[in-house]
């Protein structure tokens, strides 16, 4: 292993409010945010973002995108004031291009609340450039994968890479903040971490068939797919960090994984 090889993390972001009520969760992400200490820059995917085909941030000074409405107005001042990497744009799709995954540049797109809050709580300095990925709408759960080991590649040059989604979101069920999580979102979150643990890709790319809660914790899976782009990304000579986290409004799993 390489003593600069970035860390490649899965981030449950949860609510647009959590950015003003970090709790546990953004506790976890800061006992891990050590591992980020070299790393050049960071690359996020983030299912706030889908799009028909794959586009790559590249602007200089990426904007903080209010992506969400009917919250508090402390929560639309928030910013995260960092810096973006057109060059490293730029080489990232050269690196997918030619691998045949077509990836256009995006010089005007900013963050959004799925990439920017986690990173709010994690890398609170903005000292660390960040680009985003989007989610291509014809993607499947195996070239998510792929993707995410084609991704691989920047670790070994200091960009890690953030794949922000939700192991539950279900937002039907949403109920109070502090509540008891609801049994079907522990039977799936348990059921997500065993398969991680043992990286069992082939079960995690077909979650419709191999569990019965999928469907329940999930009614549109965008939240769940960065997860394979993550365990593409990261391989069994890292070390895995499980970032156990409370559920929050008894219906969003907040956990989170990191590799290094």
């Amino acid at each position: 292993m390489s003593a600069t090889r970035a860390p490649v993390m899965f981030i449950g972001h949860g609510s647009p409010r959590w950015a003003l009520s970090p709790g546990e969760a953004a506790i976890r992400l800061q006992e891990f945010s050590g591992f980020f200490d070299h790393v050049k820059a960071v690359l996020v995917i983030s299912p706030h973002w889908i799009t028909r085909g794959m586009y790559l941030t590249a602007s200089s000074k990426p904007e903080t995108i209010h992506d969400f409405g009917g919250f508090e107005e402390a929560l639309y001042k928030l910013q995260y004031p960092v810096a973006g990497e057109p060059d490293l744009a730029r080489k990232i799709q050269s690196l997918l291009q030619e691998q045949g995954i077509a990836v256009a540049l995006d010089e005007k797109r900013g963050l959004d609340h799925g990439a920017w809050v986690p990173l709010m709580h994690m890398l609170p300095e903005h000292t660390i450039p960040v680009l985003q990925l989007s989610l291509d709408a014809g993607s499947t759960p195996e070239s998510l994968v792929a993707l995410g080991e084609q991704l691989k590649s920047l670790r070994n040059e200091g960009v890690a890479v953030i794949a922000s989604g939700s192991l539950t979101h279900n937002l039907y069920h949403i109920g109070d903040e502090n509540g008891p999580p609801l049994d079907y979102v522990v039977r799936f979150q348990n059921w997500i971490r065993e398969q991680v643990i043992a990286r069992n890709i082939a079960s995690l790319s077909r979650p419709n068939i191999e569990s019965e809660e999928f469907s329940t914790a999930h009614p549109s899976a965008e939240h769940y797919l960065p997860l394979l782009i993550a365990m593409g990304a990261s391989s069994d000579a890292d070390q895995f960090s499980l970032l156990e986290s409370p559920v929050l409004y008894q219906a969003l799993s907040m956990e989170s994984y990191g590799w290094n």
